[in-house]
């Protein structure tokens, strides 16, 4: 047997700390001996020590006085008294202070080896029991952790949602009175006033874009949610899709080529939810690339799945922040050299939406090369 537990034996008498040292080295346990008080005590501090025989009368002190300083270094500990003097009220007294147990000199090998295995197990039942009581602390911490982050969410998403709702209309109606005044239609305006308006115009149209980005955030995390997940075929939604880019490509003089789709490819997911998560794709491909560059999507079988892949020939993304991509309002350092608005909201539209779905992203991108998009998603099975 192995105990390998630390134990120390203070006693004046030599041939008590030679005995127990003798009944307990062969059985595994790692022993200290003090021959005094003091020194007892000096032992004690240095520590640490599962177990204590402690001999209750010593020329320099009482031993049932060092149960306070064991106690104080590890409350765990087990202090066992050896004594020739044993009486009821000194049991009692020790016992109130914090021993263990007693063993009556003279004993024997055995008496030794059972009253230390009987403290030991005690230590350990002790030692389980306050473990099991700061894994249950701290799981109640976790839980109401987690509770109050919830409602910080729900809160946080509740007022986002409301503020775009209140500033979606606004915006729209203002944008469309400098939009009339842009096109003539209430009068002429001279350079300067033409200028002004545009840049305001331009400032609302970011605006309104991120007020329809919360909107769609919001409903990812919620909206979304409710839906059952069902049967969407990919090449349906990604022709629409692309027409409904394809304009946007058009004017920048971006070449979109699409791999062959097979028609019968299903994924699990919601059809909003897949159009969402194609457009911020192929809508970032588009504004991120320069004039004259080219997008490539595709779609194909991977294993069980199947694997949706949008590259682009655009600036790129710097090796650095790739891992920061879907963090909310999270946007490459690159994208202010170049002066590119955005809000740094669609990846993360994307990520809740494949949370729900069971999918997953992976992005590769060099600066200055491009950056390839590919989602894994699940096959629909019936």
């Amino acid at each position: 047997m192995n105990n390998s537990a630390r134990i120390l034996i203070i006693d004046d008498e030599e041939g008590v700390r030679k005995g127990c040292c003798r009944a307990l080295q062969p059985a595994g346990y790692i022993t200290e001996t003090a021959t005094s008080f003091q020194e007892g005590l000096q032992k004690i501090k240095q520590g640490p020590f599962d177990l204590v025989l402690l001999d209750i009368k010593m020329p320099d002190g009482q031993g049932i006085d060092l149960l306070e300083p064991i106690h104080h270094e590890d409350p765990e500990t087990i202090a066992v008294l050896i004594t020739g003097y044993a009486t009821i009220e000194m049991a009692v007294e020790s016992m109130k202070r914090g021993a263990y147990d007693f063993i009556a000199k003279p004993f024997s090998a055995s008496m030794l080896l059972i009253a230390v295995e009987r403290g030991l197990q005690k230590r350990r039942l002790s030692i389980e029991a306050k473990r099991g009581q700061e894994m249950e602390s701290q799981a109640l911490e976790l839980a109401r952790s987690k509770e109050e982050a919830e409602r910080l969410y729900e809160f946080k998403s509740s007022f986002a949602t409301k503020v775009a709702h209140e500033l979606r209309s606004p915006v729209g109606a203002a944008q469309s009175l400098i939009r009339t005044l842009l096109h003539g239609l209430a009068g002429e305006m001279n350079k300067k006033q033409r200028e002004v308006l545009t840049r305001v115009d331009t400032r609302l149209s970011a605006l309104l874009s991120l007020t329809n980005d919360l909107l769609t955030l919001a409903a990812s995390k919620s909206l979304e949610a409710e839906r059952p997940l069902q049967s969407v075929n990919v090449q349906k939604v990604f022709q629409r899709v692309l027409e409904r880019l394809r304009d946007e490509a058009d004017a920048k003089n971006i070449i979109i080529q699409s791999s062959l789709i097979h028609p019968d490819l299903n994924v699990r997911a919601t059809e909003d939810g897949l159009d969402t998560i194609l457009s911020n794709l192929i809508e970032n491909a588009c504004k991120y690339t320069s004039s004259g560059g080219s997008i490539r999507v595709g779609a194909e079988r991977r294993g069980d799945g199947i694997k949706l892949t949008v590259a682009d020939t655009g600036i790129g993304i710097p090796t650095e922040d790739i891992p920061h991509l879907g963090d909310e309002f999270y946007r490459a350092k690159n994208v202010y050299r170049y002066s590119i608005p955005g809000t740094g909201l669609g990846l993360s539209i994307i990520r809740e939406l494949l949370k729900q779905f069971g999918g997953h992203m992976e992005i590769q991108s060099q600066e200055g090369i491009g950056t390839v998009c590919m989602i894994d998603l699940q096959t629909w099975k019936e």
